[in-house]
């Protein structure tokens, strides 16, 4: 639907290929000279106006579109079957289509007799940059799901894992003292969690998303920060105990 006063005198309901090339080219105010020459032979614009090489480029993307198939044509301005034999001379194409032509194949083109610049229109985001902020969006919603996967994964290992937190907790506030087997104990499952969770399996599969003991801390602190006992600190010191454990109790 056109906006009130959008109409431009470029602007028709349908075009022989060379008016639109000229209009997609701004030449409008040489339409009487190049229309009195030789245009209904195509590949002869380039020597008749090599001044303008736009206007024998974008005659022949339009031929080319209308060969394809790509560019419904008809037969003075009125649309016919694709393949229908037509004489260039009676060939055209209309707005309507044309204009949904260039949004599809030439984007980045916004001729001003397909396209009338009105004050709603300049607001209008270009279709390039829509382009570009849709795969912005799509690339950020495909980092989200896997940051989501990597945190579910995380709180299924450390479920698996058997962190008793609240068995931990409830030791130290009635203050009982682990036993030294106990602590060994401790610090054994420590070592064989973190070593299972950086290892691989035989056939060279990763058991977990984590490729190093800082990883594992860093996303530790990260989603339990401020918990006692589970500070960047305390983490490295008791990952090490357990591993030096573990390798001990395996000689």
């Amino acid at each position: 639907m056109y906006e009130p006063n959008s109409f431009s005198s470029t602007e028709k309901l349908f075009y022989r290929p060379i008016e639109a090339a000229i209009r997609w080219c701004d030449l409008i105010a040489h339409e009487a000279e190049i229309l009195e020459a030789a245009w209904a032979t195509p590949e002869r614009l380039i020597n008749t106006f090599p001044q303008w090489p736009c206007l024998h480029a974008n005659t022949g993307k339009i031929l080319d579109a209308i060969r394809n198939q790509e560019l419904p044509y008809g037969a003075l301005g009125t649309t016919v079957i694709p393949g229908t034999p037509v004489d260039i001379k009676l060939l055209t194409i209309r707005h309507s289509d044309l204009k949904r032509w260039i949004l599809h194949y030439h984007p980045d083109q916004r001729p001003s007799f397909l396209f009338i610049q009105s004050a709603s229109s300049q607001e209008t985001i270009h279709y390039s940059t829509y382009l570009i902020l849709q795969a912005d969006r799509d690339a950020l919603q495909v980092q989200l799901k896997a940051t989501e996967a990597k945190l579910q994964a995380l709180i299924g290992e450390l479920k698996a894992a058997g962190l008793e937190r609240e068995h931990l907790r409830m030791l130290a506030e009635n203050k009982q003292q682990l036993s030294d087997h106990s602590k060994v104990s401790f610090l054994n499952v420590i070592g064989a969690l973190v070593d299972i969770m950086l290892g691989s399996s035989t056939a060279g599969r990763r058991h977990s998303i984590f490729d190093s003991q800082a990883s594992i801390v860093d996303s530790i602190t990260a989603h339990y920060g401020g918990i006692t006992g589970l500070s960047k600190r305390s983490l490295d010191e008791k990952f090490a105990a357990g591993r030096r454990s573990l390798a001990q109790a395996k000689r």
